[in-house]
């Protein structure tokens, strides 16, 4: 197991002057992070919408999964129909904020890091794509998806 320790850094304004957020430790453990970054389960609801959003979790765009009310879904990544039957929360978790770990060429966003990152919009500079808690619903969420 590793702590990755650069994670716990708490950074302190962007340059657009809006607060920038502090993020919370995590272990790896093999090829998963098996605690919650919150200490609490998700809300698979809350993960469901921030899924299907393209405008919040991004992950219509690359992937397809069970959204019939959500047009033009990706195709450049795997369905995420049965995302809980292939993987454990603890998987899901390590493939959302670091999937490089697991597949160094992947086009997949870090969606909790900001170590490492090239080309950031401003409007994330200093900002992950996603908060704890939304990786903790987008987990509860992917969990659920048996086939």
């Amino acid at each position: 197991m590793r702590v990755v320790a650069s994670l716990a850094l708490a950074f302190t304004l962007t340059a657009a002057g809006v607060a920038a957020q502090e993020l919370r430790p995590y272990v790896v453990a093999g090829d998963a992070i098996p605690a919650s970054l919150t200490g609490q389960p998700g809300d698979p609801v809350k993960g469901r919408a921030i899924v299907a959003d393209r405008t919040v979790g991004l992950c219509v765009l690359c992937h397809s999964g069970p959204f019939p009310e959500v047009p033009l879904q990706g195709n450049l990544a795997p369905s995420l129909a049965g995302a809980g039957a292939r993987n454990t929360a603890g998987q899901l978790r390590l493939r959302l904020i670091n999937p490089a770990r697991l597949v160094p060429d992947t086009i997949m966003p870090p969606y909790y890091r900001l170590d490492g990152l090239q080309h950031v919009a401003r409007a994330y500079d200093g900002k992950t794509i996603l908060t704890a808690g939304q990786i903790e619903d987008v987990v509860a969420y992917l969990v659920t998806l048996k086939e």
